[in-house]
């Protein structure tokens, strides 16, 4: 169990459910698409993300992004973060059938990996020491757009390929944009070190890049 300053935003009860099993703190529903009417909410969103900021956690498919891009627009970017949970084909045992894109929620999400999503995104763990893997300090020189470009995730005719493979490999949504990659990537490593990963990627590809 780990303490989190930030709220946490999930799409549904069940999601809390299940999220209250790995995180101690705050966590609000947005009763799904309820969102873009319930002004009462999305004002109590706004007070507590300049308060002590939101985190953002929503399934991976194409529900959950309309509702993660909707907050996104509404509240100012330096208040909110974004965990994301991997695309995995199955069905949550509650539920007769799979989902329309056949992907497990977070409600289908074991405890490490959700785990693992929240301090992906630098959630601010309270009373606990993090661990190398979770410390996200790049101290070298930071990451930039140009630094995607130059590697062909963006402005080359394959791009879009280069990136889903890239999203895959990393355990992330093939969706996500590459202004959300980038900002991934720079709570991850500096310049030099996506460098390096990228030329080991590329050498795992029997040649091909990544």
């Amino acid at each position: 169990m780990i303490r989190v300053r930030e709220a946490i935003v999930v799409e549904g009860k069940y999601d809390k459910i299940r999220l209250e099993s790995v995180v101690e703190g705050l966590i609000i529903e947005t009763n799904g698409f309820r969102i873009f009417k319930d002004k009462e909410q999305m004002a109590l969103l706004r007070r507590l993300a300049a308060e002590r900021g939101l985190l953002v956690l929503t399934d991976s498919d194409a529900a959950g992004f309309v509702i993660r891009r909707h907050l996104a627009g509404a509240i100012p970017p330096e208040q909110v973060k974004h965990a994301f949970v991997p695309e995995i084909c199955g069905k949550e045992r509650r539920k007769a059938a799979p989902s329309r894109e056949g992907l497990l929620g977070v409600e289908g999400m074991d405890g490490e990996t959700l785990r693992q999503a929240l301090c992906r995104a630098g959630a601010t763990i309270l009373d606990e020491e993090k661990t190398e893997d979770e410390i996200k300090v790049a101290p070298g020189e930071p990451l930039t757009r140009l630094d995607l470009y130059e590697t062909g995730l963006t402005g080359a005719p394959d791009s879009a390929a280069r990136r889903e493979k890239l999203l895959i490999r990393l355990g992330l949504p093939r969706r996500l944009s590459s202004s959300r990659l980038l900002a991934v990537l720079q709570g991850e490593m500096d310049r030099e070190t996506f460098r390096k990963r990228m030329e080991e990627w590329a050498a795992d590809e029997t040649g091909d890049k990544v």
